[in-house]
C-alpha cells in the first residue's frame, strides 16, 4: 500500500510543481515531467491536451493571478490509477485564497498524468 500512496503523492507533487512554474523553460520541463506527451487537462474553463496546450493554460492562470501559488489542501486519496486531491490558489503576499478546487487525475504506468478532471469549488466574482 505505501508504494501506491507514494505514487499518487509523487504525481500530485509534480502537478503542483508544474502549476507553480512561472518561467517558460521551467514550465515546459515541469509539464513534461508531470504529464504524458498526450496527456490532457479539463476543467470548466479549459479542455486541452499535449504539453504545449497544458503549459499555455498554466501560463494564463499566472497572468490572471500574478503573485499567487497553487497549494495542496488536505490529503491525496487514490486507488488503482486514479487519485483525487483539493487545492487553493494562494496570494503569496497576504495569504488570501480566492480560488479553490478539486482535481481527479488518471496516471499512466510510468506515474505521469494521463488526464486531469478539474472542478472549481470557489471562484471570485468576475473571474
Amino acid at each position: 500500500m505505501p508504494a501506491n500512496t507514494d505514487r499518487y503523492e509523487s504525481a500530485v507533487a509534480r502537478y503542483f510543481e508544474a502549476w507553480n512554474a512561472v518561467e517558460p523553460e521551467e514550465l515546459a520541463k515541469a509539464v513534461a515531467a508531470a504529464w504524458t506527451t498526450d496527456g490532457g487537462y479539463t476543467d470548466p474553463l479549459a479542455d486541452v491536451s499535449g504539453h504545449e496546450q497544458i503549459a499555455a493554460v498554466i501560463a494564463a492562470a499566472h497572468e490572471q493571478f500574478p503573485g499567487f501559488a497553487f497549494r495542496p489542501l488536505g490529503a491525496v486519496d487514490g486507488h488503482h490509477d486514479t487519485a483525487r486531491f483539493s487545492w487553493e490558489l494562494v496570494n503569496e503576499t497576504d495569504g488570501a485564497a480566492p480560488v479553490a478546487g478539486s482535481d481527479v487525475i488518471t496516471l499512466a504506468a510510468d506515474g505521469r498524468i494521463r488526464s486531469v478532471l478539474g472542478f472549481l469549488d470557489r471562484v471570485p466574482t468576475g473571474a
